[in-house]
């Protein structure tokens, strides 16, 4: 069967990738502003599903504003999943449509239960986690439909252990604990000393992880650059955790969150879940480009048709 590229289901899905960007803005921005409490009822707003906007103010403008973003990723990922259905033959890719759409909904929920349950436990932690696997779906998606994907590829041969696929599901994986263990320090259910231990521990994944694409697949141009920005990013985000804790450290007495760290912290949240989101990438370019196994895969041509 030839695989269609159809541009407009691949630009709404990188659409749908950013506005979870903007979403996650505005998420950090609510936790860091200490405002997940300052609209107590879910999913109405003070009584109201839109209310006055003269009425917003301070953490009831940011807590608002978390919803609304919600409501549209609601929306983008339905209409998602439409075109999947109506556009894509691929029947797992359609799939993932709708997992995409129970995932936003599951997340929903758990943001509300955050809400009516006061903050309580564990809650606030698995709803930031919980979103970076919505948010995985959603690049995964912006990757399966992109014409890279479903044009014909050089396939590569890896000859190292273990495995590239492997090794680059490792280093998710420890990304991935990273980003609980922060959001755990960010709720206040754990102290900061895990999360430092954790950003050693993706240091030594990142590092292995690019040495190994480097020596086996230095070819590679997308590979290549799965590297380097793959120690951008993380580079990045090492510098902003350092920056957002010292500026946690020097604002701790200020009676309100000070600009200073507000910002900060947002911002290394934001790169934490676009390093975890690259990572995904990575797996998916190993698989997309590497035969799993030792030997490389026989490999037909694949017919793209632009609809």
């Amino acid at each position: 069967m030839a695989s269609t590229y159809h541009s407009g289901v691949h630009k709404f899905a990188v659409f749908t990738v950013c506005w979870t960007i903007l979403l996650f803005v505005a998420g950090a921005l609510v936790t860091s502003k200490d405002a997940a409490l300052s609209v107590t009822d879910w999913p109405t707003s003070h009584g109201a599903l839109v209310p006055p906007l003269s009425s917003l103010q301070g953490g009831d403008l940011f807590e608002f504003s978390h919803r609304v973003f919600a409501g549209g990723l609601g929306l983008l990922t339905l209409a998602l999943a439409a075109l999947l259905r109506v556009k894509e033959k691929r029947p797992w890719l359609r799939w993932l449509g709708l997992i995409a759409v129970l995932g936003v909904a599951v997340q929903a929920i758990l943001g509300g239960q955050v809400v009516i349950r006061l903050l309580h436990y564990w809650l606030p932690v698995i709803h930031a986690c919980f979103a970076q696997i919505v948010f995985g779906a959603a690049v995964g998606i912006a990757m399966f439909t992109s014409k890279w994907w479903v044009s014909e590829q050089p396939q590569l041969e890896d000859s190292g252990t273990p495995p590239i696929h492997s090794l680059a599901i490792l280093n998710a994986a420890a990304i991935y604990v990273q980003v609980i263990l922060g959001a755990g320090f960010r709720h206040k259910e754990i102290p900061i000393w895990p999360h430092m231990a954790g950003a050693m521990l993706v240091l030594g994944m990142v590092i292995w992880t690019a040495v190994a694409l480097r020596k086996r697949f230095a070819q590679s141009r997308e590979l290549s650059r799965a590297r380097i920005l793959l120690h951008s990013i993380f580079g990045a985000q090492f510098l902003l955790g350092l920056a957002a804790y010292w500026s946690r450290l020097t604002t701790a007495d200020a009676p309100q969150p000070m600009p200073v760290m507000v910002t900060l912290t947002v911002i290394h949240t934001v790169v934490g879940a676009l390093l975890f989101a690259f990572s995904v990438l990575v797996v998916l370019a190993c698989y997309r480009l590497v035969p799993r196994g030792r030997e490389v895969a026989a490999t037909t041509p694949r017919q793209v048709t632009t609809g």
